[in-house]
């Protein structure tokens, strides 16, 4: 009979150290970029929707921008377009995406399909760019003001709590900061 309750017993142990190291664990958003407050890296990339057109770091700079980086092979931006399109609409900060390690005609065809919030977007097939960002995932937003510092970085899909709660408050109180 007690052989019954040892294994019983260290899985009971295993499962309590497990929620334990769970419910400790650092929140992703408190691990800090080195990049806050520092300039946003500076950029010249095609536009995803227009190769002939480019989406430049030295366009963005004078407006507040939300720089999102994802890819239609990221789970996680799919789960986060919704709220991407609520932000958009909203128009209190414009979104500038960075289409990340991606086909040009799959993103095309997953926004025509799910809604584009983005107000311009970069094409970056080969993953170059997100590297001075210092992606190491999708998706991840970058806040940065018009002076072109980034202000703040997010890790992970965009929610509703996450925008009201971590992005929203950093924006300049009271004023519009629509971009271009």
């Amino acid at each position: 009979m007690i052989r019954y309750f040892i294994p019983l017993g260290v899985l009971v142990v295993v499962v309590v150290l497990l929620a334990l190291g769970i419910h400790q664990a650092p929140r992703k958003d408190l691990v800090p970029s080195p990049l806050i407050g520092k300039p946003a890296p500076s950029f010249a990339l095609p536009s995803l929707t227009d190769p002939a057109k480019q989406v430049t770091s030295a366009s963005l700079r004078g407006h507040w921008y939300l720089f999102n980086v994802w890819g239609t092979w990221c789970v996680s931006c799919h789960i986060e377009e919704p709220e991407l399109l609520a932000i958009a609409h909203t128009g209190l900060v414009p979104l500038i995406g960075l289409d990340w390690k991606d086909s040009r005609s799959q993103a095309i065809s997953y926004l025509r399909q799910k809604g584009n919030p983005y107000q311009q977007i970069a094409f970056d097939p080969g993953g170059l760019e997100a590297i001075h960002w210092g992606v190491y995932g999708a998706p991840e937003t970058f806040l940065v003001n018009p002076q072109g510092i980034i202000v703040y970085k997010y890790i992970g899909p965009i929610t509703p709590h996450a925008w009201t709660h971590d992005i929203l408050p950093r924006l300049p109180a009271g004023q519009t900061v629509r971009g271009s």
